[in-house]
């Protein structure tokens, strides 16, 4: 007879829909490698898994366990946007950095993939020059940042640009 699959848990997704997580025998789901021994697990490109957390401390964590070049990079990117908008609200929601400012929503968020660093920019259509990527999403524009391909300057206007708008308020 072969096994049930039992509803073990429901998580929220960006988007809002429930995700059904579930095992074949019922047992609770494995840890990933490293997990127990305290280190982070990265997921798919090796984007580090980091629990969702408001603050600076998480978003460093977060930082310290990007991979190789891409961390020098995430390293560039928070300094752009302390030094740009002081007064930044930082967190991380879905294994990622958010940048924002209290009572706007969220301006910026970076996510690891295995060839770049892809910045978002929630309301980056009205940024300019406009950030090279679209979206399926009008307003959000996407900078996909390589080794040694970040431009400090240019990044730091669109971050100025963007801290100014209303924020994307999940």
């Amino acid at each position: 007879m072969p096994a049930r699959t039992k509803l073990k848990a429901q998580s929220a997704s960006p988007s809002g829909k429930l995700r059904k997580m579930a095992t074949k025998s019922g047992a609770a789901p494995k840890a990933k490698a490293g997990a127990a021994k305290g280190e982070v697990v990265r997921l798919s490109g090796g984007n580090p898994q980091i629990a969702k957390a408001d603050g600076d401390a998480p978003v460093q964590a977060y930082i310290a366990a990007m991979p190789d070049w891409k961390r020098a990079v995430g390293r560039r990117l928070d300094a752009i946007v302390a030094r740009t908008v002081p007064s930044v609200r930082k967190a991380v929601r879905w294994n990622s950095p958010f940048y924002g400012i209290e009572g706007q929503g969220w301006f910026l968020s970076f996510h690891v993939f295995s060839r770049y660093v892809k910045v978002t920019f929630f309301r980056g259509a009205s940024l300019r020059p406009l950030p090279p990527a679209s979206s399926k999403h009008p307003d959000v524009r996407y900078v996909d940042v390589h080794e040694d391909d970040l431009d400090e300057a240019q990044m730091a206007v669109w971050v100025k640009q963007a801290a100014a708008l209303p924020g994307w308020v999940p």
